[in-house]
């Protein structure tokens, strides 16, 4: 069983963010059974920031929305910040053990540039294939994706979101700025998803995926010259 992949605007964590968090704890609750969901907040994109804060941040979202919806959680923050942290047997063990892990937002690079090759990375890697949900906002969700724009230029990402990089922060109104910014270095074949903070999609690669949240998601499918616009309940399909 391989666990959903989520996708996230940004501005994840706050008010208004409660529909998202609370459909990530419903696909997680799938795989913990009776059991409290474990969680996982992993800052590494907020390495250069204030991590601890993010993550305690996020852990302290999950438990007031778990609370609301009668679900027990044992939700921790997992620093993953650098090299040695990211092969911290401690740490491994918990991103192994998660049913939810979650990559908040912060600078787009970290991420791509830390995990491949790292015991961290493959802990992930094996918690989703055994069900667990991964999920990432903003630059977390856009190390999530095949390409991830950085201020450096277009890089691989992790490719849990293949053939698309992902626009964090997206609406109408600054979609046009957003494709200039994102999409003009994209490789070829390579589309960009649009979300809008408090908005994200969830599901698995080569099947449709959920909308959720209070904003728009756009899909700019490669050769496409205008996106398709999907709203809170629609399914969206991501294909080339």
């Amino acid at each position: 069983m391989t666990g959903s992949v989520a996708l996230h605007g940004g501005g994840e964590f706050e008010p208004g963010d409660e529909s998202f968090l609370r459909a990530l704890l419903a696909d997680a609750g799938g795989v913990a059974g009776r059991d409290p969901i474990r969680i996982a907040v992993v800052p590494t994109a907020a390495a250069r920031g204030r991590p601890a804060l993010a993550a305690a941040h996020g852990v302290a979202a999950f438990e007031r929305v778990a609370v609301a919806a009668g679900r027990a959680v044992d939700a921790d923050a997992v620093l993953v910040l650098d090299r040695a942290s990211a092969d911290d047997p401690k740490l491994v063990a918990l991103l192994a053990a998660a049913h939810l892990i979650h990559l908040p937002g912060g600078d787009p690079d970290l991420i791509p540039g830390l995990f491949p090759g790292s015991a961290a990375w493959t802990a992930i890697q094996h918690a989703v294939a055994g069900g667990a949900v991964l999920a990432g906002a903003s630059a977390g969700a856009m190390a999530l994706a095949a390409w991830t724009w950085t201020p450096e230029g277009i890089v691989r990402g992790l490719g849990l979101a293949p053939a698309l990089l992902v626009a964090p922060h997206a609406d109408a109104r600054s979609w046009d700025r957003t494709v200039k910014r994102f999409g003009h270095q994209r490789p070829a074949g390579v589309g960009v998803l649009g979300l809008a903070e408090r908005t994200g999609v969830i599901g698995r690669p080569g099947e449709s995926w959920r909308v959720v949240g209070e904003g728009e998601v756009r899909w700019l499918a490669a050769g496409a010259a205008d996106p398709a616009v999907a709203r809170p309940g629609d399914d969206l399909r991501l294909d080339p």
